[in-house]
């Protein structure tokens, strides 16, 4: 029996990694400091995992900013626009290409935009979306895994295995850029140069590889099953001598059991943290020869692993297949864990006794094998932790648990329908056609944050950071005015981020000093921890929304997270329904609401960013959660009177399949992501002919590019085209808290004079 895990986290124990890219692309150190940092981590990490007693440690696992873009860099994915790049840019040709496809480019008279970019499945994970054409050709063009991987083999021997995505979850990541094909038609072109990797990693000493399919556990087409099982007997035929192991995660393989565990592979991952009740079907079914890998503790969260529970499973295994044809493992990648839980020294003791991080998740996987192999103390420690917190009245308030199981439908329920409400808003609100606005948050600039990190450590009184807060407050809001935008913001510069503002605020959450986690490329988040049921013990945005409302006579938008994106976007409970924890959540940012409506705030939003992010990825599940988390937002938001304007917004989201949903939310205005898409995500909205106001993101924030009037005139255009011009409104695709303030005033500057055109130019017939 031995133990594996499938990868970890790249960003580094101080976040090295994020600030080694950023100084890179600042100019402030060249290619070999970068890669310096680089070899450092991976190997920190591999250390950590061989010091661990982990059989087989995954590399190539480690990426500069996202393994799908490594992979579409490996074999030669790159837009054509990108050319340029190489032939233009002679310095540091693949890097400077590799991050031009990340961020775009806008220099040495280039000017290129990024690929999009989307969610990891259902995590707060984004990844860069590879690009398809119908004459797609792929070759091999990176080299990185073969380094990586003969530097881990030096230190690590046979424990070393490289990690790939696999070639069938690649091409469904990706999207047709043309007409005329689908993008899984590309099978046979692919495949040959995965052989290609596969044969020299096999020349190269390793033993191992673990090819990534999570769409494996997803709802398949005939077309995409039968490309599978093709691809696969193709690796096969092609690469004898090395033992290839499919890792499945994030649900069950279900209906795709069968098939799947007859695929020409070594081993497969399931993942039983989050699909347990598969154990039996496969174990029923699995054949004679394969090894079997048992995801036990949980990749994704913050909490102990329940040893009983797992040794459960894995018994259940031996019985059946034997010690030899198991092994254990984290459910999925650790990347989706903070590093280190040990420094956490600010934690309640007893809370933290609950708990384990990526590093502690590596001792739970081989204390599972100790424990299998009688070393029973370990088993005994591990139950008392878990019965402490069960009935721990840190975690357990009766007085919330009252209040959610007295929700009614009335108190999901706006007083109005939208057309009623839409015309008393416009009443009062007076807005222009094409009304601008931006998400929320402004750039967070290092006195800013030098402003916080003073006051956190008590070397600024609570007046001199509220004095210097205020002066920053109304900065912006004076800004904004001699630009010219119609409703406001105060910019969020008391904020450190968009769900730990709140969760600081509420009861039942705790917070890390490191806890960080990557989600895009250097963006590096630190989620608040759900520990206990959840209510607001007072005001919590009140104060700051009444003072910049103070400052101007425009609209001004009261800022929240919604309960959707708070539970999503924290590490959360898993001893109760997660539809339970959002309740309590949404009661508490309703109390909110109502009390931002009675200081004066007429607009308010609450950003439901990741809504479809918490979608389950099988369709049959999907109904149960799309209800409770709609009527969750809908909670929130039904306190007030019609006259108060509702806003949410959602990022980077395929809606297609859940518009009917986005509508049942009832939001008086959405605002999305559509820039990199070149507004493809309307096509939605239009088909549904969706009800309310949008606004849809004309330029894309997670770039440093800069668009210009004409872009984004261009986008409002063809939004008109596709959705009633009255109902459209005008503002960038995402917070700015990330950008910079010289690129964030030009583009603010282009997107107004982008709405001024569009009134001149788009016929508007105004319904006020």
């Amino acid at each position: 029996m031995q133990t594996q895990n499938l990868g970890y986290p790249r960003i580094g124990s101080q976040r090295q990694l994020k600030k080694a890219c950023e100084q890179y692309w600042a100019g402030k150190i060249d290619l070999k400091d970068l890669q310096r940092t680089a070899f450092k981590i991976r190997e920190e990490n591999w250390q950590t995992q061989l010091q661990a007693g982990i059989e087989l440690i995954p590399c190539n696992d480690f990426s500069y900013y996202d393994q799908v873009l490594d992979m579409s860099l490996m074999l030669g994915v790159i837009p054509q626009r990108y050319a340029p790049v190489l032939t233009e840019v002679k310095a540091n040709g693949e890097t400077d290409l590799y991050f031009a496809m990340a961020r775009g480019y806008q220099k040495d008279g280039l000017d290129i935009t990024a690929m999009e970019m989307t969610k990891w499945l259902d995590t707060n994970y984004h990844y860069i979306v590879p690009e398809f054409t119908a004459g797609q050709e792929f070759k091999l063009f990176s080299e990185k895994v073969f380094g990586e991987y003969v530097a881990a083999k030096a230190l690590l021997g046979e424990k070393a295995k490289p990690v790939l995505i696999g070639p069938v979850s690649y091409l469904l990541l990706g999207k047709e850029k043309e007409a005329g094909f689908e993008k899984i038609d590309l099978i046979k072109k692919i495949i040959p140069v995965y052989v290609e990797v596969l044969t020299r990693l096999k020349q190269l000493g390793a033993e191992w590889i673990q090819l990534d399919e999570p769409f494996l556990a997803l709802d398949l087409s005939d077309k995409e099953k039968e490309a599978f099982e093709w691809a696969y007997r193709q690796i096969a035929k092609s690469i004898a001598g090395v033992k290839i192991l499919v890792a499945t995660y994030f649900e069950a393989l279900a209906d795709n059991a069968q098939w799947a565990l007859n695929l020409p592979v070594a081993a497969l991952h399931i993942d039983l943290v989050r699909a347990p009740q598969q154990l039996d079907a496969i174990l029923a079914t699995i054949p004679d020869n394969l090894i079997l890998s048992l995801g036990v503790v949980d990749g994704r969260n913050v909490w102990k692993n329940c040893y009983e529970r797992s040794i459960s499973f894995i018994n259940k295994a031996i019985d059946k297949i034997g010690r030899d044809r198991i092994m254990i493992a984290p459910s999925c990648s650790l990347l989706h864990s903070p590093i280190d839980l040990d420094p956490e020294n600010t934690i309640d003791p007893e809370i933290k006794n609950w708990m384990a991080f990526a590093r502690q998740k590596l001792d739970e996987v081989t204390a599972l094998k100790q424990i299998v192999e009688g070393t029973n103390n370990l088993l005994q420690i591990n139950k008392e932790a878990i019965q402490s917190r069960s009935l721990s009245e840190k975690a357990h308030k009766k007085s919330v648990k009252d209040r959610v199981a007295a929700i009614t439908a009335a108190d999901a329920t706006r007083k109005s329908v939208f057309a009623a409400r839409q015309e008393l808003q416009r009443k009062r609100l007076q807005l222009p056609a094409f009304p601008t606005t931006t998400i929320g948050s402004f750039p967070q600039t290092d006195d800013i944050r030098q402003l916080r990190a003073q006051y956190k450590k008590g070397d600024l009184s609570t007046e001199q950071y509220e004095l210097a807060i205020e002066e920053a407050t109304v900065e912006a809001i004076r800004w904004q005015e001699s630009i010219g935008l119609d409703v406001l913001v105060h910019g969020e510069f008391e904020r450190n981020d968009m769900v730990e503002y709140f969760g600081e605020q509420l009861d039942g959450f705790l917070f890390t000093k490191n806890g960080w986690v990557q989600s895009y490329g250097s963006r590096c988040v630190k989620p608040p921890v759900i520990y206990g049921d959840i209510s607001r013990p007072q005001d919590m945005t009140v104060r700051w929304s009444r003072f910049a409302a103070a400052q101007t006579n425009k609209p001004m938008k009261g800022m929240l997270t919604g309960p959707v994106t708070i539970l999503q976007w924290s590490f959360v409970r898993d001893d109760q329904p997660r539809s339970v924890t959002t309740n309590q959540i949404a009661l508490a940012i309703r109390d909110e609401v109502v009390a931002l409506e009675k200081a004066g705030i007429n607009i308010i939003q609450i950003d439901e960013a990741a809504l479809r992010e918490g979608l389950p990825l099988r369709k049959s599940n999907q109904p149960e959660y799309l209800n409770w988390a709609v009527t969750a937002f809908r909670i929130a938001a039904s306190g007030i009177a019609d006259q108060t304007q509702i806003h949410t917004h959602m990022c980077y989201s395929d809606f297609n399949d859940i518009i009917e949903h986005i509508a049942a939310m009832d939001a008086d205005v959405i605002t999305i992501e559509t820039s990199r898409s070149q507004m493809e995500l309307l096509q939605a909205f239009a088909h549904f002919k969706y009800p309310n106001e949008i606004g849809p993101g004309v330029y894309d924030i997670h770039s440093p590019r800069v668009p210009s009037v004409a872009e984004m005139t261009s986008l409002l255009t063809k939004a008109a085209s596709l959705l009633p011009a009255q109902h459209l409104w005008v503002n960038p695709d995402c917070g700015l808290k990330t950008r910079k303030w010289p690129e964030t005033k030009i583009a603010l500057e282009n997107m107004v004079a982008a709405a001024r055109e569009a009134r001149e130019t788009i016929n508007v017939e105004l319904l006020f």
